[in-house]
């Protein structure tokens, strides 16, 4: 049997497994056949019904149980998602500094519950791997910590980075990958090759505050675009405020974006890489989240529809893997040698020491395993924390329907202010960010991001229901 032969059989066994579901022969709670009853009923290789179970599970259709077998999920209720956005239809100056300093604040405290952290809890990491690839990488290579060097990137991590690249669509050069501090590093030299001082950046609205802040201290504009909760940004509304507006750039996430956790459709990646390219407004991809999309097939970036070299596409392995060793790169497209001069000025080079450290943990194939086992810790503590938010929180909560990472975009009755609920959240050690640091403006203030990065545990669901609480008291207030 050919690999083609074999990956349409699992296909199939897992939609005839599927169509049972949906009939209610199975039902949610419902034990499904064991794997070896059903390779021997079905006539297929135990490995053909584990990869059909893995798909299934992926989808998040059953769950295994340890010693148990594998069972059908329950379908929780889901609360209504937030609309599409619309923000102001002018460029506005950022100005939120103080506030994103007082969440970020909280956030480190001792003890806190970080419902603020947009950042995988260590335990679903692999710290000890890597800790073992960093001694052994220093033991092998003793001057890499000690000296400097003047490559783009080590080329083994670049070679690693370009592998991958071929599921989104994109085939690179190894050459091309620039290594960065960490993504932010990234956008921050693709901010400053494609913009001057007081020039307007189009972007998503709610956008990442660490975006909007770095905005900020480049003295840009923003004009907001909105954007709907699961499809992204609105090609249309770019398409008709570039008509009038000079827009110089367009910052976009169009895989898993934060807050919304939306991803764009194929056909709109497509428009947007050409609108671009027609008004000569240079597109910056942030793909950071991308590798945690939560289906079978990663979709494309939009930096695969890119045939001028106008997308700088910008990531890390920050949110999958290794928050603290601030490793992220850079493809700049048309843009590299400039983009590699403000590198070396920012700060010289990446230490490579971590680079070949990842590297080695790419090339085993661990990364694979270990980003299935993430995006389904991912989606159970997604669940986990939604069912919470619709039974502690106030009636007319909202909530998004991410298509993979970590965080939920919350939508509160407009009566409750989301920066009120941070500080009385702070008195007892919870951290949430208040929807106002994703905007210019104070039109998010009954909106909250939560993250589920950390495993879900009783000190969570004590906090949401504390949060829960003090809504409900700020709704008393205001009635």
């Amino acid at each position: 049997m050919d690999m083609n032969e074999g990956f349409s059989l699992y296909q199939r066994l897992a939609a005839s497994i599927q169509a049972q579901i949906n009939a209610g022969a199975l039902r949610p709670g419902d034990r499904v056949p064991s794997v070896r009853h059903l390779s021997h009923v079905r006539q297929v290789s135990v490995s053909t019904v584990l990869q059909a179970y893995r798909k299934l599970e992926d989808d998040g259709v059953i769950e295994a149980r340890p010693q148990s077998g594998y069972y059908v999920r329950h379908r929780q209720r889901r609360l209504p998602e937030p609309a599409i956005t619309s923000p102001p239809q002018h460029a506005q100056s950022v100005d939120n500094g103080t506030l994103v300093a007082a969440a970020l604040d909280i956030n480190n405290r001792p003890n806190c519950v970080p419902l603020a952290t947009a950042s995988p809890g260590p335990a679903l990491l692999p710290t000890a791997r890597l800790q073992r690839l960093i001694a052994g990488v220093a033991r092998r290579h003793p001057t890499l910590a000690v000296t400097y060097s003047f490559r783009s990137g080590h080329p083994e991590l670049c070679r690693q980075i370009a592998r991958r690249a071929l599921d989104w669509g994109i085939e690179l050069d190894p050459g091309e990958i620039i290594i960065t501090n960490g993504c932010m590093e990234a956008l921050n030299l693709a901010l400053r090759c494609a913009t001057r001082a007081g020039d307007t950046v189009a972007l998503e609205s709610p956008a990442y505050f660490g975006l909007l802040q770095t905005i900020e201290s480049l003295g840009l504009k923003v004009l907001e675009i909105p954007t709907h909760p699961r499809d992204g940004l609105s090609v249309d509304a770019l398409d008709f405020a570039t008509r009038s507006m000079n827009v110089k750039a367009c910052v976009v996430v169009s895989n898993v974006a934060n807050p919304l956790g939306s991803v764009m459709p194929e056909t709109a990646k497509r428009r947007l890489v050409g609108l671009a390219a027609e008004r000569h407004i240079t597109l910056i991809e942030d793909a950071v989240y991308g590798d945690l999309y939560d289906g079978p097939l990663s979709p494309s970036l939009a930096k695969a529809y890119d045939k001028a070299g106008n997308v700088i596409l910008c990531s890390s392995f920050s949110k999958t893997l290794a928050p603290g060793l601030r490793i992220g790169w850079i493809v700049p497209g048309r843009h590299r040698q400039r983009i590699a001069n403000l590198k070396f000025i920012n700060n010289v080079m990446t230490s490579e020491l971590p680079q070949l450290a990842i590297a080695e943990f790419l090339a085993s194939g661990g990364y694979d395993h270990h980003l299935r086992r993430l995006r389904r810790a991912f989606r159970e503590q997604m669940e986990k924390t939604t069912v919470a938010i619709a039974k502690y929180l106030p009636e007319g909560t909202r909530v998004s329907r991410p298509q993979g990472g970590f965080l939920l975009w919350v939508e509160l009755p407009k009566q409750v202010d989301s920066i009120v609920l941070m500080r009385e959240a702070a008195r007892e050690n919870i951290s949430i960010a208040p929807g106002p640091v994703f905007s210019t403006t104070d039109r998010y203030l009954n909106f909250a991001r939560i993250s589920c990065g950390y495993p879900w545990s009783a000190d969570i669901e004590r906090a949401l229901r504390r949060l829960g609480e003090m809504a409900w008291m700020q709704l008393e207030r205001s009635n």
